[in-house]
C-alpha cells in the first residue's frame, strides 16, 4: 500500500487560493481512486472530492464550482486547487487511497492544515 503525504496547506484570507499536493511513495497509475476529506474542529471527517484511475471526479456540494481535484501520475501526486476559500472551508485535509472497487479507504496520515481568516 503506497503511503501519502500531504502538504500546500497554509492561512489565507477568505476569496483566496491555495493548492495542496498529496505525494505517493509508489506509483498511483493502477490506484481506482483518490480522494481529499477534511475535518474541522468538532465535525465528522467528510469527503471533499474524488477522482478515479478513469479520470472521473466528484465534488461536494459545498465545493462543487470553487475546487478541482487532478491527479499527475507521472508524479505519483494528487492535487486539490482550492479557489474562493470561505472561513468555513477551514479544516485538516487529508489525502486517501483505495486500490480497487473493492477497497476501503486506507490508513489516515497527518494531513495538512488550511485555515481561512482574515
Amino acid at each position: 500500500q503506497v503511503q501519502l503525504v500531504e502538504s500546500g496547506g497554509g492561512l489565507v484570507q477568505p476569496g483566496g487560493s491555495l493548492r495542496l499536493s498529496c505525494a505517493a511513495s509508489g506509483s498511483i497509475f493502477s490506484i481506482y481512486a483518490m480522494a481529499w476529506y477534511r475535518q474541522a474542529p468538532g465535525k465528522q471527517r467528510e469527503l471533499v472530492a474524488h477522482i478515479t484511475s478513469g479520470g472521473s471526479t466528484g465534488y461536494a456540494d459545498s465545493v462543487k464550482g470553487r475546487f478541482t481535484i487532478s491527479r499527475d501520475n507521472a508524479k505519483n501526486t494528487v492535487y486539490l486547487q482550492m479557489n474562493g476559500l470561505k472561513p468555513e472551508d477551514t479544516a485538516i485535509y487529508y489525502c486517501n487511497a483505495r486500490a480497487t472497487a473493492f477497497d476501503s479507504w486506507g490508513p489516515w496520515g497527518q494531513g495538512t492544515q488550511v485555515t481561512v481568516s482574515s
